[in-house]
């Protein structure tokens, strides 16, 4: 038995995922005429109340084709120093739109309306033009932090008296949802664009949907199209993404449940000497300087347990929907082992 604790994107489709996929109805959707994708589109679109959806391969890409449509060459994005966007899109915002970043250092990836504010450019021929601010919730390399919705509110307003835009990062959004009080809906009134995926806690095989008016989308689906994003029977994948939608995000608190468990084993390892709480799904934590983290790494592998050594002898676990309690136990055990 492997335990991958890698990331949540390592879920394998269940039997009824499968089925799912296998039979689902298709077309060309670079003519939109992929039933399948239509649905997901409209699905999505409709729960978080905002117009309309376009089906791409990847966060990655929703997140690159949001930035492209909310900028022109030239401009500045504001987002936190640690943001998917700027940490893991292999430069993106400066290679597919030409935009600079104005990058703020947030509370586990989360600033405020005050540090956007502060932010913005001054109007002047020396500096570029601030047009974007792109929040990510829950926040990767944060620890699943998640975002106090009314400073999300506040974000908002000042960019609407700014007359900047307003992105999500929703990469695990549900993951957010569930452990709040707020509704997909009250993340739609908010945002002028949202990056759902739906290949990590979800644990469909591919893909993430944009979100945004109509108008957005039109011109999201020609941005895809540049970016090589255009998919053919793309349905067989888009089936996955709503038998997950259908079926697994309610299922993300377990996930959250098994990640303090794993929090609670940790803090009572002598090699440990910091664990950041786990609000969601993800666990970063700090190993003793006499046990290098590339070290620590191989002897799990060795016990066939899969995670992630960081810089500076932080280690990353990631629960999801193929990791059970019976994988607690044996984790346990082998952490207990090395001690």
């Amino acid at each position: 038995m492997t335990i991958d604790l890698r990331s949540d994107t390592v879920t394998k489709p269940t039997k009824k995922m499968l089925e799912a996929m296998f039979s689902a109805e298709v077309g060309d959707d670079v003519f939109s005429e992929d039933p399948t994708v239509n649905k997901l589109e409209e699905k999505c679109a409709s729960l978080f109340g905002m117009e309309a959806g376009l089906f791409c391969s990847s966060g990655t890409q929703t997140n690159q084709v949001a930035i492209k449509l909310h900028t022109q060459p030239g401009d500045e994005v504001i987002c936190d120093a640690n943001s998917h966007i700027y940490y893991y899109e292999g430069g993106g915002i400066a290679f597919n739109s030409g935009c600079s970043t104005k990058l703020l250092n947030g509370e586990r990836g989360k600033f405020s309306s005050a540090d956007v504010l502060n932010a913005i450019r001054a109007e002047n021929i020396h500096f570029p033009h601030t047009s974007l601010v792109s929040v990510e919730n829950t926040h990767n390399r944060g620890g699943g932090s998640i975002y106090d919705f009314n400073e999300l509110e506040k974000i908002a307003e000042v960019c609407r008296k700014n007359n900047l835009s307003f992105h999500l990062d929703g990469a695990r959004i549900f993951n957010a949802i569930v452990e709040t009080n707020k509704t997909a809906s009250d993340f739609g009134k908010i945002f002028d664009t949202i990056s759902v995926c739906l290949s990590k806690g979800l644990g469909a095989p591919v893909g993430s949907v944009l979100l945004g008016t109509r108008e957005h989308i039109y011109k999201a689906r020609r941005i895809r199209k540049v970016f090589g994003g255009g998919m053919r029977q793309a349905g067989y994948l888009a089936a996955a993404g709503i038998y997950a939608l259908d079926n697994n995000i309610l299922r993300l608190k377990e996930d959250h449940s098994r990640a303090q468990k794993l929090a609670v084993i940790l803090k009572s390892l002598p090699y440990v000497i910091e664990v950041m709480h786990p609000e969601t799904n993800i666990i970063y934590f700090r190993l003793a300087d006499n046990f290098p983290g590339n070290d620590f790494q191989q002897k799990l592998a060795d016990n066939n347990i899969r995670v992630i050594s960081l810089d500076n002898q932080v280690i990353r676990m990631v629960t999801h929907l193929d990791f059970n309690d019976e994988m607690i136990t044996r984790v346990e055990e082998v952490l207990k082992k090395l001690s």
